[in-house]
């Protein structure tokens, strides 16, 4: 069961209804300007009320909750339908979908780690066999 509060820090509501993992990281993500109330950004001392919608930038897409119960004490995850209302457009979903497929087909070559391809391509070109080498010849003579 949830005690009803008029009003909460937003950084202390943004950790207790779970969207981040931790209290400092909600109040970075204030300080930063990717928390909004109404189209003004929040500190994270402002306090939210019951009613109010809350825009969270998270790379690459914005959500939307909406303040159902004024909370600042974490609850389970399965109380959560009861702190908020996700009322994210389902324009930024397809974002998230658009960017999480795309994030693998556009890689730039020469970024991260090689794709295996890439991987056996060196591994090929490296190879003592290409170079003419055996395991028997030596490479250098110590006469």
């Amino acid at each position: 069961m949830l005690s009803t509060n008029e009003t909460a820090r937003i950084d202390k509501w943004l950790w207790a209804a779970r969207i981040f993992k931790t209290r400092s990281i909600a109040a970075d993500a204030c300080k930063n300007g990717r928390v909004t109330c109404n189209g003004t950004t929040l500190k994270p001392s402002r306090t939210v009320k019951i009613g109010d919608v809350v825009n969270v930038k998270k790379a690459p897409i914005t959500y939307s909750f909406k303040i159902l119960n004024a909370i600042e004490n974490r609850v389970g995850p399965k109380l959560v339908a009861e702190v908020y209302e996700n009322v994210t457009e389902a324009k930024q979903y397809e974002l998230l979908e658009m960017s999480r497929i795309s994030g693998f087909v556009d890689r730039a070559r020469g970024t991260g780690r090689p794709t295996k391809k890439e991987r056996r391509a060196i591994d090929a070109f490296v190879d003592p066999v290409t170079f003419g080498w055996d395991d028997d010849d030596e490479m250098f003579d110590m006469e």
